[in-house]
């Protein structure tokens, strides 16, 4: 008789969380099935031999982010997600999240039922505190926020702080944030910080060049200051920032792109001129300061005002020359971020793109494909757009591709490709 071997979590044997639907299947099996399911969709572009060997996740402790619904009442919260009539079903017990992120939550839950704070109602319209977030650093650092229907407690948050402080000694950043509607959005525009510190600090480690087969491990660093040590890059996250969930394989990811631009020239050598790379989407600047060095002129362009701000702060910690490395808010969709620098005869020399999951879209990548540029790193968090990406670009073909599984158990992948350009665009002469 064959014996049902119980899976890592027991919420998924149970049915009551259905976010990891392939919990059952071993993780290599899991991996060579993405990988075939991702090549598959992407063959009208990326050629067989292109691909390299996935970037492979631990099954378990990965997750530096913790997004909980609060459902329940104040004296027995759950932390977790809503089932189908909207009660909570908590997942403290969630085998993904890092030690420290779970080692956080039973200490909110109490201070859900300290403050009395009434959780969000979703089904009534009533209740107060929406979501927990939790963040964790490569240090086991934590950033905290808790979303609020009002303002109305914020003083009994900011009160509770000390114990909090108290029982969570690596608490880094709190802050609260007010998402008054009832919509299915996790957090409002407005950001109130509770701490003298504003950003969480993500001390990365890269795999030293050419060592990027190999999963990359999150740790920490005793450098002096919060200096970078040679290999790491110093991440500075606002409340309201974006930051990949799987810190050792985003990691390996930002390694692997500066390894395919090691070739990118001239580098400033014998008078020429320094190559010219630009970041589109940067976010915290992740790409771009894995990108920067000696003979390197790089731009990072990102729509949020304080991520880029982040992304600044981590350059000077990182001690860039503020002449060779810069961050601009803006638009990375908008036309002169592409044709302002061609139409001055400093095209770039290597773009990099991360844009959200619906993708560049048929604007950008045509603008792209005819602005000239000989060389693009895409990351991809939608193979499907990605597809639909590269069919507008025909003279940016794939040299190379490489899977990074950031979420495993799910059908989700991310996807780097190095795109070279192998003819004239049409629209570019």
């Amino acid at each position: 008789m064959v014996r049902h071997q119980p899976s890592l979590c027991v919420l998924h044997d149970e049915g009551r969380c259905g976010s990891c639907p392939h919990l059952d299947t071993p993780p290599g099996d899991q991996l060579e099935a993405k990988q075939a399911r991702v090549a598959a969709l992407l063959r009208a572009h990326v050629p067989t031999g292109a691909w390299q060997p996935p970037c492979p996740s631990s099954p378990t402790h990965f997750r530096n982010k913790a997004k909980m619904v609060v459902a329940g009442t104040s004296r027995h919260p759950t932390l977790g997600i809503l089932d189908a009539v909207g009660r909570g079903t908590d997942l403290r017990s969630c085998p993904l999240h890092v030690p420290a992120v779970r080692d956080a939550l039973p200490v909110l839950a109490d201070l859900v039922t300290g403050t009395g704070i009434a959780p969000y109602d979703v089904p009534g319209r009533r209740g107060e505190l929406k979501h927990v977030l939790v963040t964790a650093s490569p240090d086991e650092d934590l950033m905290v926020r808790f979303v609020l229907r009002s303002s109305r407690h914020v003083s009994d948050l900011r009160d509770a702080l000390p114990d909090l402080r108290r029982r969570l000694p690596q608490l880094a950043v709190a802050s609260v944030n007010i998402q008054p509607v009832h919509q299915a959005v996790i957090e409002g525009p407005d950001e109130i910080v509770l701490t003298e510190e504003d950003r969480l600090l993500m001390r990365l480690r890269l795999p030293p060049p050419g060592a990027t087969a190999a999963q990359a491990r999150p740790s920490g660093s005793d450098a002096p200051g919060g200096q970078a040590r040679p290999h790491e890059l110093l991440l500075h996250l606002p409340p309201r920032s974006f930051f990949q969930t799987n810190t050792a394989v985003a990691q390996t990811l930002y390694a692997t792109a500066r390894d395919w631009a090691e070739d990118i020239g001239p580098g400033g050598a014998a008078g020429q001129p320094p190559a010219r790379v630009q970041d589109l989407f940067c976010g915290v600047g992740g790409f771009a300061l894995a990108l920067a060095g000696p003979g390197r002129r790089v731009q990072g362009v990102e729509v949020s005002e304080a991520a880029v701000s982040g992304a600044r702060d981590s350059a000077r910690l990182m001690r860039l020359d503020p002449g060779t490395v810069r961050f601009d808010s803006g638009d990375a969709r908008a036309l002169d971020l592409l044709e302002g620098p061609a139409a001055e005869g400093e095209g770039s020399h290597l773009l990099v793109v991360n844009p959200p999951r619906r993708g560049l879209g048929p604007d950008l990548a045509r603008r792209i494909e005819a602005c000239g540029v000989p060389r693009v790193l895409y990351s991809s968090c939608s193979p499907a757009s990605l597809a639909a990406d590269l069919g507008q670009m025909p003279s940016l073909r794939v040299r190379r591709a490489r899977l990074f599984d950031m979420f495993p158990h799910t059908d989700h992948a991310e996807v780097l490709v190095e795109l070279a350009r192998t003819q004239a665009s049409p629209d570019s002469g």
